[in-house]
């Protein structure tokens, strides 16, 4: 059973609940929203048999912190939690979910500094990044709710005189949220925030390097007023997380599923929450083109590349992971991108306020992009600047971008999720569209382009579920994110985004 434990921090570097942090972070991390335990039905509660696992900083390794390590029970125990809470959330009414959002979101915007440290802490990337996300984060809990108030019907014409047709929207149940590292935030608070505003309850589950943020927006949701048992949270190690999923994908007491990560992942929950037939939102992996037309604004396209390809040291699933250049001006794109990067670009730690790179998650991340270099260079690719680990430590990369990159090499292939930029020379627009969709995946797609005419043709058949035209930075919460092919299921985020946590029920009323 859960034992509930005091979670206080008493002192810098020392005992916080049944753990400690060092010293060397205690500054750095704060003390108000550092949490270390489980939050299951508004308590702070410790795993069965007080079981933790290490929370590291992906720039040094060292040790940051200990939490609460979850399993099955206290998945079971969360789902159940969030399911006995659902009657009452779902019965308040839109005005009060909306209002108990806002106040989750104006504590976010009051915190912001804290929370920002607790993610360069634990993810690594530039602090002036990590408020970015929490701004973005904060955004989606003020869209929903807004959202929360314009969940419409219908009344239906019909052509019975004696009947009326009436479509409700109704919350589905409890959604059992998957969140990945690399926007321990945003993903939560764009997931979470649309389920709550339309009455579902949830259990996240957030990714074992990164569990700081979501016990920290936890505490606040507490502070804002959410009911009990309406917002859960269940840390677990990699080694108990497939266990946990399995219990959130296969518990009869959940309605939904919606996870960020990978597409073999995402593959592996679809098929366990098949036997229960949830309803399930998947943003998988992608595998994003960056064109560049002859006619582009070369400045601007360069811009755009940077900004795309090295956001959170190129470790988002819509940054761009091949760059295709139109052979007129791919010379003068390779020498301005260089530039570029060797005066924009500073690898170091994320604290450090000059630094645009931080180090990559952990040690196989490295190892990902190493391994996409050397596969290209034994294939005849060039690396005209960077190829190597960076001195600043073991997970730390240089930005670099390989030129002569063909299609049948791995980082053409595959996501790279880190800061390597592979440039292909083509020669025609149909030839840029035929790589650029010859993928299984579809997420973002970019490209450059000054023809009108051809803005509308590439727009309209990249085989993606996210375009920008001129503009390499993407998110934000009006807009649908989402992919087609295996880059997922649904769309998150904007007027769509509480659709997947919405029932459709139709009333027939006759007897008029």
């Amino acid at each position: 059973m859960l034992r509930r434990l005091h979670s206080g921090f008493w002192a810098l570097g020392v005992a916080f609940g049944s753990c400690s942090v060092p010293r060397f972070y205690s500054s750095r991390l704060g003390s108000e929203l550092l949490r270390s335990q489980a939050y299951i039905g508004g308590r702070w509660l410790d795993a069965d048999g007080r079981a933790q696992f290490p929370v590291l900083d992906p720039a040094s390794g060292q040790q940051l912190t200990a939490v609460s390590d979850c399993g099955p029970q206290e998945a079971r125990e969360a789902v159940r939690a969030a399911y006995n809470s659902l009657a009452s959330w779902k019965a308040a009414t839109s005005k009060e979910r909306s209002n108990l959002l806002r106040k989750w979101y104006d504590l976010m915007l009051k915190n912001k500094d804290e929370l920002a440290r607790l993610i360069t802490a634990e993810n690594g990337k530039p602090l002036k990044e990590s408020l970015s996300e929490i701004l973005y984060a904060a955004s989606f809990l003020e869209w929903f709710s807004e959202e929360a108030r314009r969940v419409y019907g219908d009344v239906v014409p019909t052509s019975s005189p004696d009947r009326r047709i009436l479509i409700l929207k109704q919350p589905i149940g409890v959604a059992s949220i998957i969140t990945p590292w690399n926007f321990p935030s945003a993903m939560l608070t764009r997931k979470a925030g649309a389920a709550l505003a339309v009455g579902c309850t949830v259990v996240v589950k957030p990714a074992e390097d990164t569990p700081l943020s979501a016990l920290a927006l936890a505490e606040l949701a507490d502070q804002a007023g959410i009911p009990a048992g309406v917002f859960n949270v269940i840390p677990s190690s990699k080694s108990k997380t497939p266990s946990v999923g399995e219990v959130l994908c296969t518990d009869p007491l959940v309605a939904a599923i919606s996870f960020t990560g990978s597409t073999a992942t995402g593959k592996i929950l679809l098929r366990q929450a098949s036997d229960t037939v949830k309803k399930a939102s998947m943003e998988l992996g992608g595998l994003a083109p960056f064109i560049v037309f002859d006619s582009a604004n070369l400045d601007r396209a360069v811009a755009g590349a940077l900004a795309s390809k090295f956001r959170n040291t190129g470790q988002t699933c819509v940054c761009a992971n091949r760059f295709l250049v139109q052979e007129g001006i791919h010379d003068s794109f390779v020498e301005k991108m260089v530039k570029a990067m060797q005066r924009d670009l500073r690898v170091g730690s994320g604290f450090d306020e000059l630094t645009t790179q931080g180090p990559l998650i952990n040690e196989r991340a490295v190892q990902k992009v190493e391994s996409h270099i050397s596969d290209a260079v034994s294939l005849g690719a060039c690396i005209v600047t960077g190829g190597k680990r960076h001195s600043s430590g073991a997970t730390f990369f240089e930005p670099t971008l390989l030129s002569n990159v063909t299609t049948d090499m791995l980082c053409a292939q595959e996501e790279t999720f880190g800061p390597l930029a592979p440039v292909i020379k083509f020669q025609t627009e149909e030839e840029a569209v035929t790589i650029a969709n010859a993928s299984n995946v579809g997420l973002a797609g970019y490209f450059y382009s000054s023809n009108l005419a051809q803005i509308w043709r590439v727009a309209e058949q990249l085989e993606v579920g996210i375009v920008g035209i001129n503009e390499g930075l993407l998110s934000t919460p009006e807009a649908p994110f989402g992919g087609v092919k295996q880059s997922g299921l649904g769309r998150e985020g904007s007027k769509y985004g509480v659709d997947d946590y919405l029932e459709i029920k139709y009333v027939c009323f006759g007897g008029l």
